[in-house]
């Protein structure tokens, strides 16, 4: 398994496994490829965050996403992880465990003070890797 920068040739492949991710929003095509895709691709080149997806025999088997926010509350940068998600068929083989330490790795090459995230349904997974629930997340919506 490798896991690396995602690029505009993943595009079909983070579509795919975006549909499978969400629960609470109905993502349109039409945004993702012209709006938001190419958004995420062009903050993670300029270092405003980190997208990374994991492939296994050729095929891509899941993403990370995460943004790099600057704070006065941390003394520095925050990496907050804001998607994981691996094939339903892949999941308990580590590639989410992978994705989420190449997350780290790059959060600490970048001097990154923390990775934070934010999530309801994951908790033990992430209390393997070794994150702490530290607090409740509060959202509004425009709509």
């Amino acid at each position: 398994m490798t896991v690396r920068p995602a690029t505009p040739a993943d595009s079909a492949a983070v579509w795919r496994l975006l549909n499978g991710f969400v629960t609470s929003y109905r993502p349109d095509r039409a945004v993702f490829e012209d709006v938001t895709f190419p958004q995420v691709l062009k903050s993670a080149a300029e270092g405003g965050a980190e997208f990374l997806v994991a492939e296994r025999d050729s095929a891509t088997v899941g993403y990370a996403l995460a943004v790099r926010m600057p704070t006065l509350f941390a003394g520095g940068t925050v990496l907050e992880l804001l998607e994981l998600t691996v094939d339903a068929e892949q999941r308990s083989g580590g590639i989410g465990s992978a994705l989420i330490r190449a997350v780290q790795a790059r959060a600490e090459a970048a001097g990154d003070v923390e990775v934070t995230v934010p999530t309801r349904r994951a908790g033990e997974f992430y209390r393997r890797l070794g994150f702490d629930e530290t607090a409740a997340y509060f959202k509004w919506s425009r709509s």
